[in-house]
């Protein structure tokens, strides 16, 4: 993660950034296939994109990004597949560990992490302990993540307090819920990027997305370039968010 600037600042409107952007990484496998390559080759050139949009995110100070790695459903691919994105992300973390760190970033994992391979879980704790008390980007990973189960996980929590006496149902609000999400004490997302031309949210941060503007790339992850973060995060800019008022 060199500090080495991919476009001028300059190219984006300033004073309007997003201060939460969203992606779903998609395309790895059809990267791969058009390669005529196995899939675990296009997951690979996947993390390279993904860290060169996580290097053009802290330079441009988005304050938060938040990646779809590994889906609660994702299980169900083969299980030589699933062994392979684990060992990656073993890989990605002790590879880039040391500069993020350095460069500020604050790394999160949203979901259950504990349920993967014990080396995964091992190297992300190590990036959870290291990162911290660094006040730069967050970089949330949403690992072995489903938003139904955050959302069930929220309203156990809520309820578990309701029945101790420690609040009142009557308490409850949408800040209330928010704050027993994965996301507490975050913006929710304001840009959803999802790439290789999908119109889905796969069950990704359903609550937090309800008023993002939405980015559709058809471009495959691996070929995600920061020019195609910049372009992105463009016509966010141009869009009018009236979030179900009337424009002003």
């Amino acid at each position: 993660m060199a500090k080495k600037k991919s476009m001028p600042d300059s190219a984006l409107m300033e004073g309007y950034m997003p201060q939460h952007i969203a992606i779903i990484m998609d395309g790895n496998g059809r990267w791969a296939q058009q390669r005529l390559l196995p899939r675990t080759l296009g997951h690979r050139a996947g993390m390279s994109a993904l860290k060169k949009v996580v290097q053009t995110c802290d330079e441009l100070r988005v304050p938060f990004l938040t990646v779809f790695a590994f889906s609660t459903e994702n299980w169900k691919r083969p299980e030589t597949e699933v062994n392979y994105l684990m060992n990656l992300l073993v890989e990605f973390l002790h590879r880039e560990l040391d500069e993020l760190h350095r460069n500020n970033v604050q790394i999160h994992v949203l979901g259950d992490y504990e349920a993967t391979p014990p080396k995964c879980q091992d190297e992300i704790r190590r990036a959870l302990a290291l990162t911290r008390h660094n006040t730069g980007l967050i970089f949330n990973i949403a690992l072995n993540y489903g938003s139904r189960r955050e959302i069930v996980d929220a309203a156990k929590s809520i309820s578990k307090r309701v029945l101790s006496g420690e609040i009142q149902l009557d308490s409850i609000d949408e800040h209330l819920f928010a704050q027993c999400l994965y996301t507490a004490e975050m913006p929710d997302p304001d840009l959803l990027i999802r790439t290789a031309g999908e119109k889905r949210i796969s069950n990704f941060l359903l609550w937090q997305v309800a008023y993002a503007e939405i980015v559709v790339s058809d471009v495959l992850w691996p070929d995600f370039t920061p020019e195609e973060l910049y372009r992105a995060i463009k016509e966010f800019q141009g869009r009018d968010r009236r979030f179900g008022g009337l424009k002003k």
